[in-house]
């Protein structure tokens, strides 16, 4: 029976949690992200779930872990955790991961105000603004984005026949716009939101395949974004992104942004050097903007990148004691 320990350093992007775990990680096989994402799925979930779940977190919980890099050209590697899984790209948790990473001393870039990251879903680039000993805001370069289908459809109990179109900005996503039986995210709670999700997700990856068409292990709708009329004067859009169990993002969400503009672009809506705000449902905002245009797999897609801030909440040793009934980790449904 032994005790675990994970000193790890808790944050925010934009109101969604951050906690990135600096010590008590186990060494990964693997020639690349990828591979060793499988890698720690198979073999040390319960790290993830410990962290993540309650006792330890919470519903919304996210966080990293970091590694030395695969590739040549990476500074550092980032394994993304959170109550769903270990996703292959986090928008949001990239930006805090940035932020407390490097107001720590935890990184060092090669060149300084540049940061690259190697990710399960590839190279992320990353530009930060320090002003002191502080970053006041972190803006990385996705992974390209792109329309993956459209027109959807799927009944959901509640709501009745709801049509999405499906975009891929990291991780997927399907995009509920007005229609017949949905005007606005402003219609409903985010109780309400989180209790039609998981109903509309299901029936969608039961009717619908949704693969990477390049990263094949990359694979299943993870994500409903619900669009609305913005709030602030800013923004062009808002939204609410449901992950997880039961989670709403509080961010405007850096990978939901991406398959947004990814959308948007396919549509005609947007074009290289456009910008996109992105309102959350708390009112944070994120900026996004299409970099380039690209190519996935004879797909037309985009490069999109996304400036946001984060802020450090407070430093944590935690526990998982293997005599715990709850060692790693619980969620109530």
């Amino acid at each position: 029976m032994m005790q675990h320990t994970f000193p790890c350093i808790d944050g925010h992007t934009c109101g969604n949690p951050v906690r990135l775990v600096t010590g008590g990680a186990p060494l990964l096989q693997g020639a690349d992200m990828l591979e060793k994402r499988a890698h720690f799925l198979a073999e040390y979930d319960w790290i993830r779930t410990g962290l993540m779940f309650e006792p330890r977190g919470h519903d919304q919980m996210s966080g990293a872990i970091l590694y030395p890099p695969t590739r040549a050209d990476c500074d550092i590697a980032v394994l993304f955790i959170e109550t769903s899984g270990c996703l292959p790209m986090c928008g949001h948790g990239t930006i805090g991961t940035v932020t407390i990473a490097l107001e720590n001393g935890l990184v060092r870039p090669a060149t300084p105000g540049l940061l690259r990251l190697d990710t399960p879903a590839g190279r992320v680039d990353v530009t930060y603004r320090q002003e002191g000993r502080f970053i006041e805001e972190v803006r990385l370069t996705n992974v390209p984005g792109f329309l993956y289908a459209e027109g959807l459809t799927a009944e959901v109990e509640g709501l009745g026949e709801i049509a999405v179109d499906v975009a891929y900005g990291g991780n997927f996503y399907a995009i509920v716009e007005p229609q017949k039986n949905f005007r606005d995210m402003a219609d409903f709670s985010a109780v309400e939101l989180v209790g039609l999700s998981p109903k509309l997700r299901t029936a969608l990856n039961a009717k619908y395949e949704f693969v990477h068409p390049e990263k094949p292990g990359i694979n299943g709708l993870s994500h409903i974004l619900w669009t609305g009329a913005p709030r602030a004067a800013e923004a062009d859009a808002r939204n609410a992104v449901f992950y997880g169990d039961k989670a709403i993002d509080r961010s405007p969400c850096g990978t939901g942004t991406s398959a947004r503009m990814a959308q948007l672009a396919a549509r005609g809506k947007l074009k290289p050097g456009d910008d996109f705000v992105h309102e959350s449902i708390i009112g944070s905002l994120f900026k996004g903007r299409v970099e380039a245009a690209a190519e996935v797999a004879g797909r037309p897609a985009i490069i999109p990148s996304i400036a946001g801030w984060a802020r450090v909440t407070g430093i944590n040793t935690i526990f998982i004691d293997d005599r715990d009934p709850f060692a790693h980790g619980f969620v109530v449904k």
